[in-house]
């Protein structure tokens, strides 16, 4: 690298003797005095201006730009002040991921990071700026997953600003960062009873939604997507190839979730009760755009749709239908009149999926088996969630080692 320090207050000029000398500048005892400068890896001139008296700084700090380049950790002093808003929003941008998951970290950066750090220049963040911005997150209402969601958010952020050459290191990295821890929750599943009285209360066209759920454990935008071409019911299967999202309200077909189509047994009483459904209720071709609302149009013959043989609204169908339904089991009170039914979070859709895994796992069905059905991303997923309802295997390993035990004339008794 090329540098030198320029003294602003001084010039050379040629004096009377034709020999160069130094005399004052039009700028002596004014502004900065020295100007480093330097030719970055780019082919353009840097500089930085420092005060008079500190020449050895400036010096010092020509040195160390110097060493960041040789090492590959330098960073363009002009692009690095960029804020953290501006470059999140051309981070976001030039994203990959599913339209809908774009949307949710949209979401989480402009609510929660943007009002914090939005406005701080990239390159001058520091570990403490982390450490502040978790802190505040710990604070406010918002629960300890949620804000695992927007750490994360921000970290990759301050990644993608490392790869582009704005930032030296990324301070999520620091030991002093702790991420914010989450606090599962145990699923407590219902019991039988509970499902069968909320399916009775459903009304009769959305009865054997809950049939779905709990015999087969699909996900609420699974089962509003079902179609005939997911039944085979020779085959005592039911194949999971799509699911009914909404995006920025509009609603579109997307693949499952994690882009995992799957097959699942299909219980001969979900079969019965789907069967009886298609009498009463004939399939509906909906045509959906695939993936996002401008995607290509596709056509399925849903088996469950709203009293105008449209798609059903998730939103709509969980106030107008599930809540009440759950009211009349006894598992959210009745509201009083003109007020909301209370929030049922443990009680939603969901319920019947962790009842389906409860059923497999207390029949002895292997985790890798019970992810495989309902479509986990792995196995590990399914154990840290459902690993308290597995049987209890500690009176079988006694059993079977006092049995082996007790045969073994080498074992004295005592």
């Amino acid at each position: 690298m090329a540098g030198h320090i320029q003294d602003r207050w001084y010039k050379t000029e040629t004096g009377p003797d034709g020999k160069p000398r130094r005399v004052k500048s039009d700028r002596y005892g004014v502004g900065l005095r020295y100007r480093a400068r330097y030719i970055g890896p780019d082919g353009t001139e840097k500089s930085k201006s420092f005060p008079d008296k500190q020449k050895r700084l400036a010096e010092r700090w020509l040195s160390a730009t110097a060493t960041d380049m040789t090492r590959g950790d330098y960073v363009d002093p002009r692009a690095a002040r960029i804020t953290f808003k501006s470059y999140a929003e051309r981070w976001l941008k030039g994203q990959t991921t599913e339209l809908s998951s774009q949307i949710e970290i949209e979401r989480r950066l402009r609510l929660h990071a943007l009002p914090r750090i939005g406005t701080r220049p990239l390159d001058s963040f520091r570990p403490q700026h982390i450490r502040e911005l978790l802190s505040a997150l710990e604070a406010s209402p918002i629960g300890s997953s949620y804000a695992r969601n927007i750490y994360s958010d921000v970290r990759a952020v301050l990644a993608a600003a490392v790869d582009d050459g704005l930032l030296p290191r990324n301070p999520c990295q620091a030991k002093s960062v702790r991420p914010p821890t989450s606090e599962p929750r145990r699923v407590m599943p219902w019991q039988p009873e509970q499902v069968r009285a909320v399916r009775a209360a459903l009304p009769e066209r959305y009865q054997a939604m809950a049939d779905v759920g709990a015999g087969c454990g699909l996900r609420q935008g699974e089962i509003i997507a079902l179609a005939e071409d997911a039944l085979d019911f020779e085959g005592h299967t039911l194949r999971v190839v799509r699911q009914v999202k909404l995006i920025r309200g509009k609603a579109v077909f997307a693949p499952p979730k994690c882009d995992k189509e799957r097959d699942v047994p299909l219980p001969t009483s979900v079969a019965n009760a789907l069967r009886a459904h298609m009498d009463a209720y004939e399939p509906v071709g909906i045509t959906l755009p695939w993936r996002k609302p401008d995607g290509p149009p596709v056509t399925a013959r849903l088996l469950f749709t709203n009293t105008a043989d449209g798609v059903v609204w998730r939103s709509n169908f969980n106030i107008q239908e599930w809540k009440p339904a759950l009211a009349a089991a006894n598992l959210i009170p009745q509201p009083e009149a003109g007020q909301r039914y209370a929030s049922s979070r443990e009680h939603g859709m969901h319920a019947l999926r962790h009842f389906y895994a409860s059923v497999l796992l207390d029949a002895g069905e292997s985790i890798k088996a019970v992810s495989e059905y309902l479509g986990h991303s792995d196995p590990a997923l399914t154990l840290r969630v459902y690993a308290h309802l597995m049987p209890n295997s500690r009176r079988r390993a006694r059993d079977a080692m006092d049995d082996v035990l007790r045969r073994s004339p080498s074992v004295s008794r005592r």
